[in-house]
C-alpha cells in the first residue's frame, strides 16, 4: 500500500507538471513550472525567483539522469514515478530539488515578511499555480497544524515533505494539490 499511495501522489504531480497533457515531461515542461513559481516572486525579488528556477533545473537533471530509461530526453509517467520514488525523494537529492523550491517560495509569498503565510497569501499561490481555488481553504485548514490561522515555514515544509514522503493516505500534506483520493 505504501508504494501505491506515493505512486498516486506522483501521478497527480506528473499531471500537474505536464501542462500540455501530452503524457511526457520535457525540459520545457519543467522550465514552464519554474516560471510559474518564479512568477510568484515580486518583480524586484530576483534572488527567490532565481532560486526556484535553479531548483527546478536540478530537479530536471535528476529526472533526466536517473529516470530517462529509454534515453529519449523525455520522462514518461512511469519513468517519473520510478525516479521520484528512487532518486528525487532520496535525502541526498530532496533538499536541493524540492525543499529549495519550498524555501524560496515561502520567502517570495510572505509579502508582509511576518514569517508566515496567511490564507490570502496561500490562496494567491494556489491561483497562480493553476490549482483550483475551491481547494485553497480546505488545504490551508489541514496544513495549519497548530490552528493559529497561518502557515509557518516549518508547517509549510512539513506539508511538502509529507506530500512527497508519507505513505499515509490521510496525511494533511497530501492536500497540497487538492483532495487526495
Amino acid at each position: 500500500m505504501t508504494e501505491d499511495v506515493k505512486a498516486q501522489k506522483f501521478s497527480t504531480l506528473f499531471r500537474w507538471f505536464d501542462q500540455n497533457g501530452d503524457g511526457r515531461l520535457t525540459h520545457d515542461d519543467l522550465q514552464n513550472m519554474a516560471e510559474m513559481f518564479a512568477g510568484l516572486a515580486r518583480e524586484d525579488d530576483k534572488e527567490n525567483a532565481t532560486a526556484m528556477r535553479n531548483a527546478f533545473e536540478t530537479w530536471w537533471q535528476l529526472l533526466l539522469t536517473h529516470g530517462d530509461a529509454d534515453g529519449n530526453g523525455q520522462i514518461s509517467r512511469q519513468e517519473f514515478i520510478t525516479v521520484m520514488e528512487a532518486n528525487v525523494t532520496h535525502p541526498q537529492h530532496f533538499e536541493a530539488a524540492v525543499l529549495a523550491i519550498v524555501d524560496a517560495l515561502m520567502r517570495a509569498l510572505d509579502a508582509d515578511k511576518d514569517g508566515v503565510l496567511s490564507l490570502p497569501e496561500y490562496v494567491r499561490m494556489y491561483d497562480a499555480l493553476g490549482i483550483p481555488p475551491e481547494h485553497s481553504e480546505p488545504a490551508f485548514r489541514r496544513l495549519d497544524r497548530d490552528g493559529d490561522g497561518s502557515l509557518s515555514h516549518a508547517e509549510f515544509r512539513a506539508a511538502i515533505t509529507e506530500f512527497y514522503l508519507s505513505p499515509d493516505p490521510k496525511a494533511p500534506g497530501n492536500w497540497l494539490l487538492g483532495p487526495f483520493a
